[in-house]
């Protein structure tokens, strides 16, 4: 019985805590989406690259509410001793588990597959927003400074863009490489010249690098997941 509240007590502080980090990410969101300039910059340099890649807005509100909501329920199901908050809770917790072993086996075995689909999300975007759209720019601004890249797979991404329109040239960014860079005017000729590697590439390398701290953060978001369906699991079999 002590073992029981024990645990009773754990899970409750854990949800807790996963309900107000929920709280806060859907807060963030909520102010990147509503004031996104203001947002990077405070934090683009500290801000993470493979992030700059998606909309950060609408991210961060999808994670927001799910660790929300995951929060509550486990939360919600430990301290009423639900049953049926505790098996949904599991439920849930088990789909993300799924689906992120899933989205880690594309990753590293279809690693062109994913480029390939991620090419025809985001190019369009780029041709579409560069130098238009304020808040978008700024963050492929910011993801091609820190990488140093160009683009998404290099400077043809900008071709047809309304930043490539109205300068009749492509972004600095894709006359440069860490020893040499470009001042005058970046065109065609001197981006095919610098042939900047493209961001994709770039992040994979900055991944593979490391690896190991990549790895090891993957590997403690599982264990704390499994050890989250067990608590539930447990919870949920020992009640009377």
């Amino acid at each position: 019985m002590q073992c029981f509240s024990f645990i009773k007590t754990i899970m409750i502080i854990f949800n807790m805590l996963i309900f107000l980090c929920g709280a806060a990410l859907l807060a963030v969101g909520i102010w990147v989406s509503v004031d996104g300039s203001s947002f990077l910059k405070i934090f683009g340099p500290l801000s993470s690259s493979a992030m700059q890649f998606v909309n950060v807005g609408y991210f961060l509100i999808a994670a927001g509410a799910v660790l929300f909501a995951l929060g509550f329920l486990g939360c919600y199901g430990a301290h009423t001793e639900s049953k049926c908050a505790l098996m949904l809770f599991f439920f849930i917790l088990l789909l993300i588990f799924i689906a992120e072993v899933a989205a880690a086996v594309v990753a590293l075995v279809y690693t062109t597959m994913a480029e390939n689909f991620l090419t025809l999300l985001i190019v369009p975007t780029i041709k579409k927003d560069y130098g238009s759209q304020k808040d978008f720019t700024q963050v492929w601004n910011s993801t091609m400074d820190g990488l140093k890249c160009c683009g998404f797979n290099n400077y043809t991404d900008f071709e047809g863009s309304p930043y490539v329109t109205e300068n009749a040239a492509f972004p600095p960014y894709c006359c440069f490489n860490r020893t040499v860079t470009v001042m005058e005017s970046c065109t065609r000729e001197k981006a095919e010249y610098m042939n900047v590697e493209g961001c994709f590439h770039q992040l994979l390398y900055e991944i593979r690098t490391n690896a190991v701290t990549v790895g090891g953060v993957a590997a403690g978001i599982g264990a704390l997941e499994l050890a989250a369906m067990i608590v539930s699991m447990y919870l949920y079999c020992n009640q009377k």
